[in-house]
């Protein structure tokens, strides 16, 4: 009779369970905001929270199918913040008359359909690796496209990252973080112990060869090319970010850290002081309290409203539906980490930052438990890609950093990076599903079958 090296268990009633708390907390705060504007509890509110619902346990349904050893917790904590962000859009768009709430339901429709279906029909996230190399050629047409004539939507808010789709508008670079990590980690998984022991060692820092080189090098133009063409900060760091973090897990060389950090400092000069809009983020956000650039077009109003509202807002908050975010400049999509501050108070927003966190840790946990290579960066490229967006949003809002026009994922008005960050999710949840999955040891396996996280049938993927 077969063996199990580890006992797990699916853990799916807790995810259950957890789940109906984190739709609780999101029909909660549409009450509130429904509550404190003098709002009644009409049909909509009603169908709102039933489609959600539905949504979410369709998704917990498909996972005790397909994956259902995967990470209890990750499920719940995206629904919460998904409702969330849904609540405080509502809220948003009574004061401003707009229309983003009805927009942020359907996407997020469409995007927690396109991650049923990634967790429905991906067997095996291993089957990716296969795709190394198409997964380069696709994100650099993702990256080109907001520049194509005929299908750009042009300069939108000082950055040219859109493609328009009939009526709506697109991001493509959202996709391309995606298609980016899978391109790094296929390329690492293979060229691992090449990069690792090739090169010269000067003092304790191994130098890797020229050639080993290339892929950051491009990573790096890349991003410089975002940077310039496109004139997208945020996405630009966001990329060269992620490369860094899965080169460095992939061959715990603090070289590769230094060689980026030292790309970056270049980059980053040479970018202030040949292109004009570099050079205004940075003085924008060194000088935001001085009248002349709080009064300028794209100037720091926008941060400095920001900051007040959050002082507004106090330990406590002034309530959901009681603050004033009328004043802020793209409320619903930049800035509503600001809202959520002010309405929610510290307390609110060290709740938010938590759930941020555990999401985090559960996809490394997800990439420290699988047991292939390729799994362990994917895992951890996508799971900092989420934590860097973080950082670099919630930075810009509270002037950590200069201000850039990346959405806070999962609660910020934008479909493109709804869609992303949900399929984000489920590529996690396939992982963690391989990495808690019991392995057959029996006498009758063999080598591969012994290690593999799956079932016994399916073999490692071959490198291309």
């Amino acid at each position: 009779m077969s063996q199990l090296l580890t006992v797990a268990k699916p853990r799916r009633n807790t995810e259950l369970l957890l789940l109906i708390l984190a739709l609780g907390v999101s029909a909660m705060a549409n009450a509130l905001v429904n509550l404190n504007l003098g709002r009644t509890f009409d049909n909509d509110f009603f169908t709102q929270i039933a489609i959600l619902s539905g949504l979410s346990l369709a998704f917990h349904v498909v996972l005790r199918f397909k994956a259902k050893y995967a990470d209890p917790v990750i499920l719940p904590v995206v629904v919460a913040l998904n409702g969330i962000g849904l609540a405080v859009i509502h809220r948003l768009d009574i004061t401003s008359g707009d229309t983003a709430a009805t927009r942020q339901w359907m996407w997020t429709s469409l995007a927690v359909v396109a991650a049923i279906t990634v967790i429905w029909f991906l067997r095996d996230h291993r089957i990716l690796r296969r795709y190394t190399y198409i997964s380069l050629l696709v994100s650099v047409v993702l990256l080109i496209l907001p520049l194509v004539p005929g299908i750009s939507a042009g300069n939108v808010n000082g950055a040219t990252v859109w493609i328009s789709l009939g009526p709506f508008t697109f991001q493509p670079g959202e996709i391309a973080k995606i298609t980016l990590a899978i391109f790094f980690a296929g390329y690492l998984s293979s060229n691992r112990d090449l990069i690792l022991l090739a090169g010269k060692k000067i003092g304790p820092l191994q130098l890797p060869r020229m050639r080993d080189m290339a892929p950051m090098i491009v990573a790096w133009l890349a991003s410089v090319g975002v940077l310039v063409f496109q004139r997208d900060l945020g996405s630009s760091i966001l990329f060269f970010g992620l490369f860094m973090v899965m080169i460095y897990v992939a061959t715990s060389r603090v070289s590769w850290i230094f060689i980026g950090l030292a790309l970056i400092a270049v980059g980053g000069v040479a970018a202030y002081q040949i292109f004009p809009h570099v050079a205004r983020r940075i003085d924008v956000w060194v000088n935001a309290f001085d009248p002349a650039y709080i009064g300028a077009d794209y100037g720091s109003f926008q941060v400095v409203e920001g900051l007040f509202g959050l002082a507004n807002g106090g330990l406590m908050g002034t309530g959901l539906g009681q603050g004033s975010p009328d004043k802020l400049p793209v409320a619903n999509s930049d800035m509503i980490i600001a809202v959520i501050g002010e309405e929610l108070g510290l307390v609110g927003l060290f709740a938010i930052l938590c759930l941020y966190a555990l999401l985090i840790a559960r996809g490394f946990r997800a990439a420290l438990g699988t047991r292939d290579a390729f799994g362990k960066l994917l895992a951890v490229g996508l799971s900092f890609a989420v934590a860097l967006q973080c950082f670099i949003i919630i930075g810009g809002v509270t002037r950590l950093i200069p201000l850039t026009g990346l959405t806070t994922p999962f609660l910020s008005s934008g479909g493109s990076s709804l869609l992303a960050n949900w399929i984000i999710v489920a590529l996690i949840l396939k992982i963690s599903d391989a990495a808690r999955r019991p392995i057959d040891v029996s006498a009758s396996s063999s080598p591969i079958e012994q290690l593999s996280p799956i079932d016994a049938t399916q073999k490692e993927v071959p490198s291309p």
